[in-house]
This record gives structure tokens, C-alpha cells and sequence, in this order.
């Protein structure tokens, strides 16, 4: 971890390309969504977010064009080939790309930022875990959309970043039951609390989606969201403090041009 112009980068050990989890440190953006917000839905003032959006990139691949997608908290993954305009990009909550001088950028407010890279074949990937998506498998369409471009999954290293961990993460038993009806095993991300309601962990579930579908190399940085309210955005945070609108931190990847 590193601060680059003024820039928090938060790195993964294992991933050797240009990469990087970003936080609220080191924007230009006011109020309750200070700092690097790069959300253009968040109703921040667009100019602001371009200019976090421009810092974020020189910070991580300098030069680099960004590709970002209308994120839906699905499972889609699409192959990234050149970037969009703001107004026409696909909905999906993944993306991977062969092409240098590209960075793949997925934004998250508590859901969990995924990375991905195969090195040897020059293909990355950036996949948005939201619970939703996670359970529908996005890091799965991720590693097989990677495979399309050359990649194998025995050789792929994966990271999740900044993401709401489990003590802050608490849900009802009818979204508990969701998983555990798609795999009773899943039962193991939920832990019981005094309050009597389950809390579930994300970045875990997340991981072990990863292992099962065959990439071995999975960093997890466990750093939460919701706590850290000086480095990072956070949704639940946001909404439990009533304010009327939330930043959202931009995780990058890509490949040198």
C-alpha cells in the first residue's frame, strides 16, 4: 500500500500488472462524498468525478484509456476490445481485456472489488461481487470469459479487495437461506451474533467462489469499508448515517501499453 500524488493505492501481492484498489483518498470531490468519488450516479458534480476519474488513472497506468460498464449486480461479463462513451456502456458487472493500454475499472461501495490477471497470456479481468452477483456466479463468468482471450485458470491470480466485512455486514435469515439453499456448505459465511441475526462474509464467499472454480492464487485483503470511513465509501454506512447520497471507490486493472 502506497499513496501515489495523493492518491491511495492499495496493491495485491500476486497480481505483476498495473493494478489497484483505490479509496476516497486524494479527489477533489466535497461534502458527505468527499475525496475520490468516481460515481457518476452518485449526484456529485460530473466535473469533479472526471478529474478523480483522470487521478485515478494516471495512478495506476498512466496514459491508460478506461472502460467502465453500467453495473447491474449480475453475473454478465463482457470482452472489452476499446472504451465507450459514458452514456453507451453495456450492462454487465464484468469485464476482461487483452488489449494493452486499457484499465478495466469497477466501482463498489461495500460490494467487493475482484482483480484478476493471467500474466503468461496477457488477460485481465475486474468483476463486481456484489452478494447478488457473487451468488450468481460473476467471478465464474469472469474466469471463463478470460479463458476466450487465452488465459487458463490454473495460471490466473485473483484478489478481492476493500469490501464491508462480516462484523459490519448483518442480514435476515431469508437472505442467509439463499445460499444456503444453493449450497448448504455455504452455511460456513454466516456467523450468529448477539443480536440474534446472522453476519455474512463477503470477501470469504468471495475467495471461495475463486478456489472452487480453479484459480488457486487468491489474495484477500480483508480491509472493511464500513469502518474505515476516512479511506473508503461505503453504501450501508451511508444510509445508516441518513445522508442523501454515497460515494463510490474505483478498483483498476490493466495491461502496459
Amino acid at each position: 500500500m502506497r499513496a501515489v500524488k495523493g492518491v491511495e493505492i492499495v496493491r495485491a501481492a500476486n497480481l505483476g500488472v498495473p493494478h489497484g484498489f483505490l479509496g476516497r483518498r486524494g479527489g477533489v470531490s466535497e461534502g458527505a462524498m468527499w475525496g475520490l468519488n468516481t460515481g457518476y450516479g452518485s449526484g456529485d458534480d460530473p466535473h469533479r468525478i472526471a478529474e478523480n476519474r483522470r487521478r485515478a488513472i494516471a495512478a495506476v497506468l498512466d496514459g491508460a484509456d478506461l472502460a467502465t460498464v453500467y453495473q447491474v449486480h449480475g453475473s454478465d461479463c463482457i470482452i472489452v476490445e476499446r472504451t465507450g462513451a459514458q452514456d453507451d456502456r453495456p450492462r454487465a458487472d464484468a469485464m476482461v481485456t487483452d488489449r494493452p493500454g486499457l484499465l478495466l475499472g469497477i466501482l463498489t461501495a461495500d460490494c467487493a472489488p475482484v482483480l484478476l490477471a493471467d500474466e503468461i497470456a496477457g488477460v485481465v479481468g475486474a468483476a463486481h461481487a456484489g452478494w447478488r452477483g457473487a451468488l450468481a456466479g460473476v467471478t465464474d463468468s469472469t474466469i471463463a470469459a478470460m479463458e476466450q482471450l487465452g488465459a487458463r485458470r490454473e495460471r490466473i491470480a485473483a484478489a478481492v479487495g476493500p469490501c464491508i466485512a462480516q462484523p459490519s455486514y448483518e442480514v435476515d435469515e431469508a437472505f442467509r437461506d439463499r445460499f444456503v439453499e444453493a449450497d448448504r456448505d455455504n452455511s460456513r459465511f454466516f456467523e450468529d451474533r448477539a443480536s440474534g441475526r446472522p453476519q455474512f462474509d463477503l470477501a470469504g464467499y468471495a475467495r471461495h467462489r475463486l478456489l472452487t472454480a480453479g484459480v488457486t492464487e487468491v489474495a484477500t485483503l480483508r480491509l472493511d469499508t464500513y469502518c474505515e470511513d476516512d479511506r473508503f465509501f461505503s453504501y450501508r454506512r451511508s444510509t445508516h448515517r441518513g445522508e442523501p447520497s454515497y460515494g463510490r471507490q474505483i478498483s483498476l486493472i490493466g495491461l502496459p501499453g
